[in-house]
């Protein structure tokens, strides 16, 4: 008998085409409807109701009842982390969609990663934040530094009253595109929801881009400047 978790139920999961674009679906931290969801997969409803229940039963999805609808969403952030790291090995690997449009270059430059900035510019807002010790690196483990805390406070998050609960304050997120890290955990969502409030960048509808306008990106560099060298 082997010892230890078993990865093939879960691989299994994610590995059918249909469920694979559901939950690529929902990397944008949107809840989905199963009948968007079908959409999404090119499926009839009643298949994607049956594929919901699998996913649902191996713990990568919730369901979320309102009124009559049923929603749908990604269990957590850490599945998200998941499907962002077998995004970057498939594009190492070689393994893209055939698929192409005006909107790759776009998420690639920035894009939600669950509730979080992804793209070129979340790994470029994460080096900046390393480069001046506001956030300390220490081999993949993310923590706030002091002067950190100054600066989030002043760009308008309070770090103290990001920690609660069992999700990290900040942790590294493997980035598919740039396959360098971007920061996610509850002060990732936190400096992404102060970018849309600034209204430095919006969420394209329908899409995972995030969309910055020319001041935005001027704002936006001014605050993460790049770290020399």
């Amino acid at each position: 008998m082997k010892l230890g978790p078993d990865i093939s139920r879960l691989a299994a999961l994610i590995g059918d085409p249909a469920r694979a674009n559901m939950i690529s679906a929902l990397m944008g931290g949107c809840a989905l409807t199963a009948g968007e969801l079908a959409q999404e997969a090119g499926v009839t409803p009643q298949t994607a109701s049956s594929h919901l229940a699998k996913l649902a039963d191996g713990g990568l999805v919730v369901p979320r009842r309102q009124g009559r609808h049923a929603y749908y969403a990604l269990a957590g952030e850490d599945v998200a982390e998941l499907l962002e790291h077998l995004a970057g090995l498939a594009a190492r690997n070689g393994a893209l969609r055939t698929r192409t449009g005006p909107r790759e270059p776009a998420l690639r430059t920035a894009r939600v990663c669950y509730d979080h900035l992804a793209g070129e510019l979340g790994v470029a807002m994460l080096d900046s934040l390393t480069a001046r010790g506001l956030i300390e690196d220490r081999e993949g483990s993310l923590s706030l530094s002091d002067e950190g805390a100054g600066f989030m406070r002043a760009f308008g998050v309070e770090p103290q009253g990001l920690v609660r609960g069992r999700r990290p304050l900040c942790k590294a997120c493997l980035d598919w595109s740039v396959r360098r890290s971007h920061m996610g955990g509850a002060l990732g969502k936190a400096l992404l929801e102060r970018i849309y409030a600034r209204g430095w960048a919006r969420r394209l509808e329908g899409t995972r881009v995030v969309a910055f306008s020319a001041p935005g990106l001027a704002a936006f560099r001014q605050a993460f400047p790049e770290s020399p060298g």
